[in-house]
């Protein structure tokens, strides 16, 4: 399979699987408190076109957190993705940025969220993220690789250059 074809199969594949799990991991780079912590993705799923040339991921969060309170210090983000099955796993760079923006408010708002808040949409706390990918890893992983990679060794090679990139591309989200 070329490049091409293969980044844009696990591109395709990374938005199905979120879709399906839309939690992930996010931390800061650089910032004194760089932990990740969990986040759920809001996506414009209804919007197909605008997957396959790359969607916009957005987070609602709290402006007490210190991911949101890090964002004066440093955007800079690592966001981690293990797929429900942990069949796809991916790393995703960017920026994080707030988003004043109400419209988007009222399409991502759900009773989850308003679970957190009390306020509801006018919240004082409420902040809505985006994250501006720059780029993304994504690996897919094989039932039964790691007899493959067990076997290899056994052969004498190295399993890593032989599964190098048949199942892992950097692609534009």
């Amino acid at each position: 399979m070329a490049d091409a074809e293969r980044s844009e199969e696990l591109k395709e594949l990374f938005w199905k699987e979120l879709k399906g799990s839309p939690f992930v991991m996010i931390g800061l780079q650089g910032v004194e408190d760089s932990r990740t912590r969990p986040w759920t993705a809001q996506v414009n799923w209804q919007d197909e076109d605008e997957l396959k040339h790359g969607g916009d991921i957005y987070f609602f969060g709290a402006k007490s957190e210190a991911i949101v309170k890090g964002l004066a210090e440093n955007n800079r983000v690592v966001c981690t993705y293990a797929s429900k099955g942990h069949g796809l796993f991916a790393s995703i760079h960017g920026t994080l940025s707030l988003v004043e923006d109400r419209a988007l408010i009222e399409k991502f708002w759900n009773p989850i969220i308003a679970s957190w808040y009390k306020g509801g949409k006018d919240d004082p706390d409420l902040a809505l993220l985006r994250l501006d990918t720059s780029k993304a890893e994504i690996w897919k992983a094989e039932a039964g690789s790691t007899l493959v990679a067990a076997a290899l060794k056994l052969l004498g090679r190295d399993p890593g250059k032989d599964h190098e990139h048949k199942n892992q591309a950097e692609v534009a989200l």
